[in-house]
C-alpha cells in the first residue's frame, strides 16, 4: 500500500473514530429528561405497560409529595393519608398518556361514585400550566393535576417514574404498592386499586 492511501485510510480512521466518541457523548434522547423539551409529541419514550407489585413489608417510606394544582391550588399527599392515591405522570405532548386518559377517568369515575377511599392526582411533566388545563378540561378529565413544569416532583417518587405515563397506587398509608410502567389499562387499574383498598392499614387505629 502506498503512502497516499495509506495516510487517507488512517484518515477515514480517526475521522470514525471521532464520530464514534461524540455519540457516546451526546445525552440520550429517550431520557425522561428529553421527553418533553421540545413540547412537539416528539422525542418521549414509554414504558410498556409492565405492572410491578410489592408487597407490604417490602415497601418504602412513604412518598411526600407536594405543590400546586393546575388551577392554582396547593396540595399535599398529607391529605390523601388513610385513603389509597393513584398518581399519574403525564403530558398531553405524550401521546399515550392522550390515550391511557379515557381509561383513567373511567376508573376515577367509578371509585369516586362509589364514594371509595380512593384519590386519584396527577402530575403534569414539563408543560405550561394552562396547556395541560385545556387538556384536561378538553378530556373530560375530572381529578386534579399538580403542576411539574420543571420537572422536579417527580423526583420525589422514589425513582419509580422513569418514563412517562407512569402510574403509581399508594396504600393508606402513602407508600408506592404498585407501578404500571408506561399505557395503564382501565382493567389492569381497577384491579391493583381494589387490591390497596382491600388491604388493612399497618398503622390505622383499631376499630
Amino acid at each position: 500500500m502506498s503512502g497516499r492511501p495509506l495516510a487517507r485510510w488512517a484518515g477515514w480512521v480517526a475521522a470514525a473514530t471521532l464520530l464514534l466518541g461524540t455519540a457516546a457523548c451526546t445525552s440520550d434522547p429517550n431520557s425522561v429528561a428529553e421527553q418533553a423539551k421540545a413540547g412537539d409529541q416528539k422525542g418521549y419514550v414509554s414504558g410498556d405497560g409492565a405492572v410491578e407489585t410489592i408487597p407490604a413489608a417490602d415497601r418504602a417510606e412513604p412518598v411526600q409529595l407536594s405543590g400546586r394544582l393546575l388551577d392554582g391550588a396547593d396540595w399535599s399527599s398529607d391529605s390523601a393519608r388513610g385513603e389509597v392515591l393513584v398518581l399519574n405522570v403525564w403530558g398531553s405532548w405524550c401521546a399515550p398518556c392522550v390515550a391511557e386518559a379515557p381509561e383513567l377517568q373511567q376508573v376515577w369515575s367509578e371509585f369516586d361514585a362509589a364514594d371509595a377511599p380512593v384519590q386519584f392526582m396527577g402530575i403534569n411533566f414539563r408543560e405550561d400550566p394552562a396547556r395541560g388545563a385545556a387538556f384536561e378540561k378538553k378530556a373530560g378529565i375530572t381529578y386534579p393535576s399538580l403542576t411539574d413544569e420543571s420537572g422536579v416532583l417527580i423526583l420525589e417518587l422514589q425513582g419509580k417514574a422513569p418514563t412517562v405515563p407512569t402510574t403509581l397506587v399508594l396504600d393508606r398509608d402513602g407508600r408506592i404498592a404498585s407501578r404500571v410502567n408506561g399505557p395503564v389499562s382501565a382493567s389492569t387499574l381497577r384491579a391493583l386499586v381494589e387490591d390497596a383498598v382491600a388491604e388493612s392499614s399497618p398503622t390505622a387505629s383499631p376499630s
